[in-house]
């Protein structure tokens, strides 16, 4: 089995825990998406325009639009029927699970699911291509755009927003995998192919099972039947966004054990894995229009401390992350979550006032995150054409 010269330690490590999960992680790593990434490459014939236009057309059925596409598109979206194991009428428990814990599910994402779904080597892409570096905020508001769609009743139909932002990711994905093959920066040898099915499979994990986790930390309520719904939608999510099933998690213990031996896989995280949690976190105040340097700073460093409670001290050392205090910060959290039920559930209005600063600092973290990139001409189909996103057009 060919193995990237990165992994090679890890996965000695891992195999002697989970030989079956660590060979099927590592063989991944030099898995690609062969469907999207010979339609991208065709599609890059045509000018940027032409391009976006087709693909817009393509996601919205529109056959008049389609004239004059390349067949390889038609065929391409005729192959998203979804698999017999879908069924998005079970997706509702989780999507109600999803809006009355939409607060700290959101903390739960920024403050843990991103960082550490983004721990691997995966990095490496978003580091070379700067597009994290240079656009950290816009990074954060497509992210929360698109967790906020897939979980609008709806939003996993075929015309629903979820459905298409996932297969964009999935068609944005093949492009910057192009470039970077393309590029003399990727290193096949010691990373394998770049947005691998093993590093993409191992980010979904974190984005539902870890996420669940995480909530569960900050105090969010929700029922086995939730839980088990809001897993099936990420399974589908993950499907709309390329992986395959071989490395695609069944439920939320397959999940966290794919998490758990896909990071034994990994080398400790490196410099791009720094750069990159860093810039997240450091960009988190900008959402909220905090442009003053010492507001900025301070606001910063209260999401670094709710992030190394979530994520832990070793991982959060690991990242370079400033030293700071964890004592009662996940307590606290679940707190607001206790009074916010009791406050919606009961007819009581006369209960302890929380600390002003404490309130007004919970709910600048939890608001903050809601701001998502919405733009008014609709959801957008450009793609990158330069492996260097200073370098692309605006995409």
């Amino acid at each position: 089995m060919r193995i990237p010269s990165d992994n090679k330690a890890g996965y000695e490590r891992a195999r002697v825990v989970e030989p079956d999960i660590a060979r099927n992680y590592i063989a991944h790593t030099y898995v690609a998406d062969p469907e999207a990434d010979a339609l991208m490459l065709e599609l890059s014939k045509l000018n940027p325009f032409e391009m976006q236009q087709f693909i817009q057309a393509a996601m919205d059925s529109d056959e008049d639009g389609l004239k004059g596409a390349p067949t390889i598109l038609r065929d391409f979206f005729d192959s998203m029927t979804p698999p017999d194991w879908v069924d998005v009428s079970e997706f509702s428990p989780g999507v109600r699970m999803f809006h009355r814990n939409s607060k700290v599910i959101l903390a739960s994402f920024v403050s843990g699911v991103l960082i550490e779904g983004f721990m691997t080597n995966i990095s490496k892409s978003f580091f070379i291509t700067g597009r994290v570096r240079d656009e950290g905020v816009r990074r954060l508001q497509q992210n929360n755009r698109h967790l906020v769609e897939c979980f609008i009743p709806g939003g996993l139909e075929r015309h629903g927003d979820g459905w298409k932002l996932s297969v964009r990711i999935r068609l944005i994905h093949a492009q910057v995998r192009r470039l970077l093959d393309e590029s003399d920066d990727w290193d096949s040898e010691a990373w394998g192919v770049p947005l691998s099915s093993a590093h993409l499979g191992f980010a979904i994990t974190a984005f539902s099972a870890r996420l669940l986790a995480h909530m569960r930390r900050l105090g969010a309520s929700y029922t086995e039947e939730e839980a088990e719904s809001f897993m099936a939608a990420w399974r589908y999510i993950g499907w709309l966004m390329g992986i395959p099933e071989t490395i695609l998690f069944h439920d939320e213990a397959e999940a966290l054990k794919l998490f758990e031996i896909g990071g034994m896989c990994e080398p400790e995280p490196g410099i791009e894995s720094i750069a990159m949690a860093n810039s997240l976190v450091n960009s988190a105040p900008l959402l909220g229009d905090m442009t003053e340097p010492e507001i900025r700073r301070k606001f910063a460093k209260y999401i670094y401390g709710v992030s190394r409670a979530v994520i832990g001290n070793k991982l959060a050392d690991q990242l370079n992350y400033p030293k700071t205090s964890t004592i009662g910060v996940l307590a606290w959290f679940r707190i607001q979550q206790r009074y916010e039920r009791l406050i919606r559930n009961t007819t009581l209005r006369k209960l302890p006032v929380l600390s002003r600063i404490d309130r007004q600092m919970y709910d600048q973290f939890a608001g903050l995150i809601q701001v998502s990139a919405f733009d008014e001409a609709g959801i957008s189909y450009a793609s990158p054409d330069h492996v260097y996103d200073e370098l692309s057009t605006k995409w």
